[in-house]
């Protein structure tokens, strides 16, 4: 059993380097369809996981220039104080009914086919917004839009570890159209790091981590993700578009089903 953990971390782990997608949206169903994990060790473990993970991730993309610094920093300041009162709220009302569970997941599903388009449609889309400056955000407004989303995925991410890669493409091809794919991976994997650390601190809290699971994964994800980020700018950008939009089409179907 621990070396299909390893092989599912190194998988996960290859996946999110490439693409900033498929941490919590995979690892999450993984463990609890595959392995057996109960949801909500499956939450809290995934959610250390991808701290960690994310922090090999992010040294790799910082290295070849992938990060939009003030970007995660926009992001941040909505997301960490989101999963600070997510975290105080789940221990207040112990957890969430299966209703609203369900519709978390099946709008995270919705974001992420929202995405898939986005992505595919790339090249129009940057033509649309340079023939149309006016229509995409800027200045006071952009920043704005940019911290509310972080809060919502400070949210969304605490309750179901889902949604910081999938929801934070979205968010990254929707709002900075003109950013490529491996910029969007690196800047997305960056702005993760310390919301992941804090949502895990706060399941860490609430006594829903395996130790002994997440160090398994560990050992598989760290070099994955590093071998992903490294070779992520060196793959043709059509290439990791395709990669990204199947990658994303196969967590929507995983949430929905």
């Amino acid at each position: 059993m621990s070396v299909s953990y390893m092989v599912s971390g190194f998988a996960v782990g290859l996946l999110v380097g490439l693409t900033g997608v498929g941490g919590g949206s995979l690892m999450t169903p993984l463990l609890t369809l595959l392995f057996g994990v109960s949801p909500s060790v499956a939450v809290g473990t995934d959610l250390a996981f991808a701290s960690v993970t994310k922090i090999a991730g992010t040294a790799a993309h910082r290295s070849k220039g992938n990060v939009h610094w003030n970007i995660v920093k926009l992001l941040c300041l909505g997301a960490l104080p989101a999963a600070v009162v997510t975290t105080f709220a789940l221990k207040h009302f112990g957890g969430l009914g299966d209703e609203a569970a369900h519709i978390i997941r099946y709008s995270i599903a919705g974001s992420v086919f929202l995405t898939v388009i986005a992505l595919i449609f790339r090249t129009r889309l940057q033509n649309w917004m340079a023939q149309h400056p006016n229509r995409q955000l800027h200045g006071g407004k952009l920043v704005f839009a940019t911290i509310l989303s972080g809060a919502i995925l400070g949210t969304l991410v605490t309750i179901s570890s889902i949604g910081a890669g999938a929801i934070g493409a979205t968010i990254l091809v929707l709002l900075y159209p003109r950013l490529t794919p491996a910029e969007i991976a690196g800047t997305d994997i960056a702005y993760a790091v310390p919301l992941t650390a804090i949502a895990a601190l706060g399941h860490w809290w609430l006594g829903s981590i395996d130790w002994v699971l997440l160090a398994t994964l560990l050992v598989g994800s760290v070099p994955g993700i590093t071998l992903g980020s490294l070779v992520s700018r060196a793959i043709p950008e059509k290439i990791l578009r395709v990669l990204l939009a199947t990658t994303l089409t196969t967590v929507a179907i995983k949430l929905v089903f």
